[in-house]
């Protein structure tokens, strides 16, 4: 009943445009910060992250550390670069309203990591505004581009993918005979 709600009503419509805009902002704010306050270096979060998986009570699981140890840890530069431009680029997206459903998946994504990595600060709040925005679906995106993009795009894959399946006309070479 409360998906139903979310994905058709339009009052829900405004409420997900008013949590995207929030929420876009955020996002936005956080990347644009990293792009152009001077390197952005996700090293030292990293280490700390691995560093917070020991003792009593870790805040880092195990698991997660080992991920951050041996594969995000030796790839920092390229983790430079993804997080700052994939901050900005799920901000921009949920601003506009433009791949929204996809853009908020990555940003439940990237929340999900900074809180595996034993950082809430507002990485909650956010991740539960994001499950909104996903399961509302289309409906998130209804006041912003997606209400042109997406069925722009269903336009081109249906002509894509029914071009060459249309059933054809039989055509047969027998002449008409008259009694």
């Amino acid at each position: 009943m409360f998906n139903n709600w979310l994905r058709t009503n339009k009052l829900a419509m405004w409420l997900l445009t008013i949590i995207r805009v929030y929420i876009g902002y955020e996002w936005l704010t956080a990347g644009w910060g990293k792009l152009t306050g001077g390197g952005f270096d996700a090293g030292g979060f990293l280490q700390g992250a691995i560093a917070n998986a020991t003792g009593d009570h870790p805040a880092v699981q195990g698991w997660w550390a080992a991920f951050l140890e041996h594969a995000a840890l030796p790839s920092v530069k390229l983790f430079n670069v993804i997080i700052p431009l994939g901050e900005f680029l799920v901000g921009l997206g949920l601003i506009l309203g433009t791949f929204t459903t996809f853009a908020a998946l990555m940003g439940l994504v990237m929340n999900a990591a900074f809180l595996f990595s034993g950082t809430v600060s507002t990485n909650a709040q956010m991740l539960l505004l994001e499950v909104l925005i996903i399961v509302a679906a289309a409906n998130a995106g209804k006041i912003g581009l997606d209400r042109w993009v997406l069925p722009y795009l269903r336009g081109l894959w249906n002509k894509m993918t029914h071009r060459d399946h249309e059933p054809k006309a039989p055509t047969t070479h027998l002449k008409k005979r008259t009694a």
